[in-house]
């Protein structure tokens, strides 16, 4: 499935070319439905009078869902082919991207961000591993490429296109722009690429193991997504959910070590190389996406930011990205990747470090410099990780690598957002209760009194200032706490063997 075969022969170039535009743009259209959501959040949550907490759940679905599905696409791949996957993951992906945008409940709209979720995990490998059937070697290296740069964008463009849509359309577009471009995805997968399908043959599936996945998954998500609304430990339905969770994750790994076909092959950690960095990608991606879901729900909340504006500051990151991934790849193949990868991943910590120094009265600027001068460590330490933790494992072990490599991106994403904006909300509320206690307002009160306010205009400004500046104290205090991951991230990369000789990446998802 890795392209072994002279199938690119089957197709003429020109018709190699749409094909290729074709899969990056399916891929691009997943990876932004990631971000899209998440500078809505406040508008989503207006609209549909919940809180921006339970908004949140919009964005923990989505990327839950996707986890469970990644594993299990190497097994829909053989068992139905390549094309009949896409095809069939790309028609699901728009029929619930049309719900999505018809939602007019909370239940209704994280139903259908799970069943978008679930139709989008097979897209981004299956695209992968069709650019590897369609083009001859020489052509592949331009083609990934090309293919790594919408991996990038899509975050980029995630939150400016969401806020955009947002502040001049409505939420409901953010969807909704998703089916043209399906659409044509679908179209082309069946006029162009029906000549590389792969063939099939009838494998068992490990049902347990998959029930066992969903369901550690699903108790571990609900916890952490109602736990802020039930007061944490003190509610005896979290105390249940952190048990079954806890229980359902152990029978989980005991199972699938003995299974003969397991969905998950949990057998590739005990390789140091491919552990520390996966665990490394899950850090520095669960610290990273912090920014991403935090830093625009504080500039619409409380800074008085538009949904576009909060986009743009968000957005810098990945703009920046994109033009240091040529230097990245030219770098690899003349230093260590770990010492590319370790530092940077501190400078990741350090930008952490200036962001945990945001004040309530900090300019555009100010907010967007750390944003922008992150991005350029990004390539530096996404790109050589393939490398190092595809080397780490046997050629026959690449394809469950990748997948188990990209599960744990997605799980840090998920479980990163609910974990954020709990220790956010936490540190509001003791923000808050300290200011409180200290607060000497006398002179205030006066000065307000004396311009012509009333007792209670006075109570509520002096609230609203407090509440402001109790939000910026707890997301500093986030930032820190993301700074000391970040650090540990660099440290771990060297717990790692140097990587050595040439990896085949195309199992890469």
């Amino acid at each position: 499935m890795g392209g072994s075969e002279n199938t690119f022969s089957l197709l003429s170039p020109r018709q190699r070319l749409l094909a290729g535009l074709v899969l990056a743009m399916s891929n691009f259209m997943v990876v932004l439905d990631l971000t899209i959501a998440n500078v809505s959040v406040p508008h989503i949550a207006g609209n549909l009078g919940i809180t921006p907490d339970q908004g949140t759940w919009i964005i923990t679905s989505y990327a839950v869902a996707e986890a469970i599905c990644v594993p299990l696409t190497g097994w829909l791949a053989q068992r139905f082919g390549v094309v009949r996957v896409f095809t069939a993951a790309m028609i699901g992906f728009g029929i619930f991207s049309l719900l999505c945008g018809l939602s007019v409940t909370l239940g209704m709209i994280v139903a259908c961000r799970i069943g978008q979720g679930l139709c989008g995990g097979p897209i981004m490998p299956m695209s992968q591993t069709l650019l590897m059937r369609i083009f001859p070697p020489e052509q592949r290296g331009k083609m990934m490429g090309i293919w790594a740069m919408t991996t990038l964008l899509g975050p980029a463009m995630g939150p400016i296109i969401g806020g955009y849509i947002s502040d001049n359309w409505s939420w409901h577009w953010i969807f909704f722009i998703n089916l043209p471009i399906a659409f044509v995805c679908i179209l082309a997968a069946t006029a162009l690429m029906t000549p590389v399908e792969t063939e099939t043959k009838k494998l068992p599936i490990d049902f347990a193991g998959l029930a066992l996945l969903v369901f550690w998954i699903g108790c571990l998500q609900i916890m952490l997504d109602i736990g802020r609304d039930h007061d944490w430990f003190a509610d005896p339905l979290i105390v249940v959910l952190a048990i079954l969770a806890g229980i359902g994750f152990l029978v989980f790994i005991i199972w699938e070590l003995t299974e003969e076909h397991p969905i998950v092959d949990l057998r590739v950690f005990r390789h140091v190389g491919f552990s520390s960095g996966v665990f490394t990608l899950a850090l520095c991606f669960g610290a990273y996406f912090a920014s991403i879901v935090i830093v625009p729900q504080w500039l619409q909340l409380s800074m008085g930011y538009t949904a576009t504006w909060a986009g743009f500051v968000t957005a810098f990151t990945a703009m920046t990205a994109l033009l240091a991934v040529p230097f990245a790849a030219r770098w690899m193949a003349r230093v260590d990747v770990r010492i590319l990868m370790s530092i940077a991943v501190a400078w990741m910590g350090i930008m952490s470090f200036w962001r945990a120094h945001w004040t309530s009265g900090a300019d555009f600027w100010t907010l967007c410099y750390p944003q922008i001068f992150q991005g350029f460590a990004m390539p530096f330490f996404m790109i050589p990780l393939t490398t190092l933790t595809l080397s780490a494992v046997r050629p026959s072990e690449t394809a469950s690598a990748a997948g188990m490599q990209n599960f744990l991106r997605t799980m840090a994403i998920a479980i990163s957002t609910s974990v954020v904006l709990t220790a956010w909300g936490d540190g509001q509320r003791v923000s808050r209760n300290e200011m409180a206690s200290v607060l000497q307002a006398g002179d205030t009160q006066a000065q307000l009194s004396a311009s012509g306010m009333s007792a209670e205009q006075i109570r509520q400004f002096i609230s609203s200032i407090v509440d402001r500046e109790a939000t910026v104290i707890a997301m500093d205090y986030v930032f820190f706490i993301s700074m000391i991951l970040l650090f540990v991230a660099a440290a771990m990369v060297w717990l790692a063997p140097k990587p050595t000789g040439k990896v085949d990446t195309s199992a890469a998802h």
